[in-house]
């Protein structure tokens, strides 16, 4: 899907069929349950995460992706702010109701950091989503600029937060104080909350502490606190770290210096020739971590219904 810098005060005037990609609506069955929309993260695209696209299809479900605003095949300036990622998605799910090219089905949403953020803050306003699954995702927009400005220049992020909240109250009007806290509080849909418990990027206590602190003890949530996974946790890179350490090793073997420049261009053909006889090619691109995986999906099945 592309998407334009739609202004807050258009939210209402869907976008036209020939704004979207026609591609975007992935499917491998005519018995499919559901639908997926997918809410990428803060410098991806929908590619980013097309292993994960695949298995829902795969498993019952259309999954309909897009690109946010500024990201990817779609139109705009930069992302401008993190509220736009909640008024693209709001956007997208508009989109698919009220298109007849897409069936009636139950709307689920999976989203991972900034999608993350998006898919649980949207839910606000679209409060008859079944089933929404977060991972890696935080409360507020504001909420993470503190976080990451902490890392870049210390306590002096609290003298800019005024200034940040002020620039995204004038841009993104209701969107820009609206939290994921308030679209939980606003819908009765399923939610997983996901997150690794040595997240850097998004440190836990800037969303999934929050959500379980008020949500722990509700049936309606299911949290999942995933030990050494990082921000990142959808693939199992066990083959990944063997290959890499066979590497290694076979670079010890070379009898020459692979990093001098007289060396480069012979190291890049033998490079070349030890990955081309080594490298598992399918291990190396099935690397979707299936069982995380089906827990998502048994999730979704069991709140479609």
């Amino acid at each position: 899907m592309i998407l334009t810098d739609y202004s807050v005060q258009s939210i209402n005037s869907l976008p036209t069929k020939d704004r979207f990609l026609q591609d975007i609506c992935y499917s491998a069955g005519e018995d499919q349950r559901g639908i997926v929309i997918m809410a990428h993260g803060l410098g991806g695209t929908h590619n980013f995460y097309m292993d994960c696209a695949d298995f829902f299809a795969q498993n019952g479900y259309y999954v309909f992706a897009y690109d946010a605003t500024g990201c990817g095949e779609s139109e705009g300036h930069g992302v401008g702010g993190l509220p736009q990622g909640v008024i693209d998605l709001e956007y997208a799910i508009h989109f698919v109701k009220q298109n007849d090219d897409f069936p009636d089905l139950p709307i689920v949403l999976f989203g991972h950091s900034w999608g993350g953020y998006s898919v649980s803050s949207v839910l606000t306003y679209q409060n008859d989503i079944k089933a929404v699954i977060e991972c890696s995702g935080h409360d507020s927009s504001a909420g993470i600029f503190e976080a990451q400005g902490k890392t870049i220049v210390g306590n002096g992020i609290y003298l800019m937060m005024p200034f940040i909240k002020l620039h995204e109250a004038v841009k993104y009007g209701k969107y820009a104080a609206n939290t994921a806290m308030d679209g939980f509080n606003s819908t009765d849909a399923a939610v997983m909350i996901v997150h690794g418990a040595d997240d850097k990027t998004v440190p836990s206590e800037y969303g999934y502490d929050i959500f379980y602190e008020k949500y722990k003890n509700d049936p309606r949530f299911k949290f999942l606190y995933l030990e050494d996974k990082g921000h990142n946790y959808f693939n199992d890179n066990t083959y990944v770290d063997e290959f890499n350490a066979e590497f290694d090793k076979w670079l010890e073997t070379l009898n020459y210096d692979y990093i001098a420049d007289e060396n480069k261009e012979r190291f890049i053909i033998d490079k070349a020739e030890y990955i081309n006889n080594n490298l598992d090619r399918t291990k190396w691109c099935n690397r979707l971590d299936t069982e995380l995986f089906s827990q998502f999906l048994e999730f979704y099945d069991s709140h479609i219904k």
